[in-house]
């Protein structure tokens, strides 16, 4: 049976709202949320990467795992990999990159995503769920991606492109792109050696470096989107969500 490590990035100087992986949601720091929903998912170890002190004496104060890493890094795909350099896990097959920045991402799409790619044998996944708003299509902080294929709960398509704005009537295949990616070892390896490309450093999308380096990505739809924290406003909405089904 394949083997998969969920690595989750993390560190307190988010530009839009810094410090956010300490804030409280029922009287417990987000970055914690986020690694318990990783271990309720059975599929293997977890750890945190992180560049702060603090980051990690949180998360090993809940019962989970941290791993000191570089303040370098220019991504979280970066430091996914040096965190897993650092493990020295040579038996591992996957890796799942679980943003460390979504408390209300479901267990079960962690779950599904790590099943698409071991039944695939793809190299590189992600999610995305169904646009609800047409707003969201010209809402930057909503990324969109564009499937070759109508996701269905089925299947796995191709990623033809991610973006930030779409014209409405270019919507055709185009989802709520949800930050969980999954990737092959050797995938990852090769991502991280390849330089950034001009259209993910002006879209501010790393994902794009594979595309534009011929690295194809599948999608598998998930069943709704969670709310990613990168405002206080953002912090406020999963914050009432989250204590009032508490």
């Amino acid at each position: 049976m394949p083997k998969t490590l969920i690595l989750i990035p993390s560190r307190m100087s988010a530009r839009r709202l810094p410090g956010k992986p300490l804030l409280k949601i029922n009287n417990l720091a987000i970055i914690s949320h986020v690694v318990r929903k990783a271990q309720q998912t059975g599929i293997g170890d977890v750890f945190v990467a992180t560049e702060d002190q603090e980051i990690i004496n949180e998360v090993k104060k809940n019962g989970g795992k941290a791993i000191l890493t570089s303040n370098h890094h220019k991504t979280g795909t970066d430091r996914i990999f040096e965190c897993f350099q650092k493990l020295k896990q040579f038996d591992i097959d996957y890796i799942i990159n679980l943003q460390g920045d979504e408390p209300g991402i479901k267990k079960e799409e962690i779950i599904n995503l790590n099943n698409f790619m071991i039944n695939t044998g793809s190299d590189f996944g992600t999610i995305a769920s169904e646009i609800q708003d047409t707003k969201e299509h010209l809402n930057e902080n909503v990324v969109k991606v564009v499937t070759k294929e109508k996701l269905k709960h089925n299947n796995f398509p191709i990623a033809l492109d991610f973006r930030r704005r779409n014209k409405l009537k270019n919507s055709q295949n185009t989802y709520h792109h949800i930050g969980l990616y999954a990737y092959k070892v050797k995938i990852l390896e090769k991502i991280v050696n390849l330089k950034q490309t001009k259209n993910e450093i002006n879209n501010r999308l790393e994902q794009l470096r594979a595309l534009d380096n011929k690295i194809e990505i599948n999608v598998a739809l998930a069943k709704f989107s969670p709310i990613g924290v990168d405002t206080k406003e953002d912090y406020l909405a999963i914050k009432k969500i989250m204590e009032y089904k508490s």
